[in-house]
């Protein structure tokens, strides 16, 4: 597999390109893959850092992370999201890592929550972070609020 090469930037730095890519990703799999009806592009993505992983000009793994208070009450990861055509190759670790890096580096924090959906709880057990909520639905979808750090 070719190698991914990670962009970090804030929303006033993306190009149209990058914007138009993150957007499509994450149409393809929250609306389109999930079949959920929501409104994806939300008002939020002005105040994110955005976490891009591209393979050969593709964007296959993209997460936006949060300062405090913008989001939650703590630094918070969203979006998480690979490519159904580059999944099983830990992209979605890497991403991880990725982010939280990201928000010790730029928001100095280790406290971070997250609303997770529920089918995905082990995967971000593995990443230190712990359910701290009971199932509730967030645009139909089950999810729980996890909290690292």
């Amino acid at each position: 597999m070719p190698t991914i090469k990670w962009k970090i930037k804030p929303f006033k730095a993306l190009s149209a390109s990058e914007l138009y890519s993150l957007l499509q990703l994450r149409s393809k799999v929250f609306v389109v893959e999930q079949n959920c009806v929501y409104q994806d592009v939300d008002a939020k993505d002005k105040k994110a850092i955005h976490i891009i992983g591209e393979i050969e000009q593709t964007v296959v793994a993209y997460a936006r992370i949060f300062d405090q208070g913008d989001y939650f009450d703590e630094t918070s990861i969203g979006r998480v999201v690979v490519d159904p055509e580059y999944r099983g190759k830990k992209l979605g670790h890497e991403l991880m890592v990725q982010a939280i890096q990201a928000i010790k580096s730029h928001f100095h924090s280790h406290t971070i929550t997250i609303s997770a959906q529920h089918y995905l709880k082990d995967f971000y057990e593995s990443h230190q972070f712990i359910q701290i909520s009971e199932i509730y639905l967030e645009d139909g979808i089950p999810h729980i609020r996890m909290k690292r750090g």
